[in-house]
């Protein structure tokens, strides 16, 4: 068959108008302005910051990285410049960048962080709306992440959407029992969107040192290796809500995306994979068009929910 000329890509997340469904993962890209040099922001879905709370943040000592057989083991520790330097420092820059989408990422370790980030980030222009990290231990209540206890959770996220000016796109954490429950009482809260899945709670050791490859002993797993569980909790998450779902977890050719389509996924995010390419969120939008010419795929965002399963 003849390839289609000019396949449409674009999809809508949440009421905002994307491209494609391409989109840079939090912690993975900098501030995206970092990236310019190398990448065409605007050929991007768009893009979301690293996460930022009311005040900067050193994160954890080192090391924080380690590369594993089909991944990556992360404990960065949420280091960040802070809301109020991101506002002064980085966001004028993106918000010069014609028909550049940023996303920010916001986390906190009570209600109370939450709140007073947001409010802050409410004060710049340019931004299309929160991803709320609730992967972070409630210091308030003993250390439970917000994204574990479905009450935590509730709570978190309509403090967010009380306060915030712009969609609430609420971060899932993969270690919960239930993701459908937890994707549902997002939506239930206020969430106009979901986006899944965060990284696994992963760890590894040196067998000669007998010591841990990572000074915070664990860590977050991502990377191909997750993929297969990440496409099943979107898949869960998908059918128990009725908002937007952003797919994540070890997604690096076209094949991916349109899996996590198929899924329920109406966007991608694409993180570990820029660790070992740094232009690999433009590169797939180029092989993904490709993708769509020849499977003859007019109008890409039919494909969400679309997975066949007589």
């Amino acid at each position: 068959m003849t390839p289609i000329a000019q396949p449409d890509l674009s999809v809508s997340v949440a009421g905002i108008e994307l491209k494609n469904p391409i989109i840079a993962a939090s912690g993975t890209f900098g501030y995206g302005i970092e990236y310019e040099d190398i990448v065409h922001l605007d050929r991007l879905g768009g893009l979301v910051v690293k996460g930022l709370s009311k005040e900067p943040m050193t994160g954890n000592p080192p090391p924080r990285l380690f590369e594993t057989a089909a991944g990556m083991l992360n404990a960065i520790g949420l280091q960040n410049i802070g809301a109020p330097a991101f506002l002064e420092e980085k966001l004028p820059a993106l918000r010069e960048k014609k028909n550049v989408v940023v996303f920010a990422n916001v986390f906190g370790y009570t209600r109370a962080d939450y709140e007073q980030t947001i409010e802050i980030l409410n004060q710049g222009e340019g931004i299309a709306a929160y991803e709320i990290n609730v992967s972070c231990p409630n210091t308030a209540h003993g250390g439970i992440q917000f994204g574990s206890d479905p009450m935590l959770l509730d709570e978190v996220v309509r403090t967010a959407r009380r306060v915030s000016e712009r969609p609430v796109i609420v971060k899932l954490s993969p270690n919960v029992t239930s993701i459908a429950q937890m994707a549902y009482v997002a939506q239930e809260a206020g969430a106009d969107a979901i986006s899944l899945v965060n990284t696994f709670l992963a760890m590894a050791i040196d067998a000669e040192t007998r010591r841990p490859r990572i000074a915070n002993v664990t860590a977050g797993l991502s990377g191909p290796a997750i993929k297969p569980i990440a496409l099943r909790m979107v898949y869960d998450a998908a059918h128990a809500v009725n908002i937007p779902v952003i797919g994540m977890g070890g997604i690096t050719t076209p094949v991916d995306v349109v899996e996590f389509m198929l899924a329920g996924a109406s966007a991608v995010q694409v993180g570990t994979a820029s660790f070992f390419d740094p232009v690999a969120t433009e590169t797939l939008v180029e092989n993904l068009t490709e993708y769509c010419r020849e499977h003859r795929i007019e109008r890409l965002s039919d494909l969400t929910g679309g997975l066949l399963t007589d």
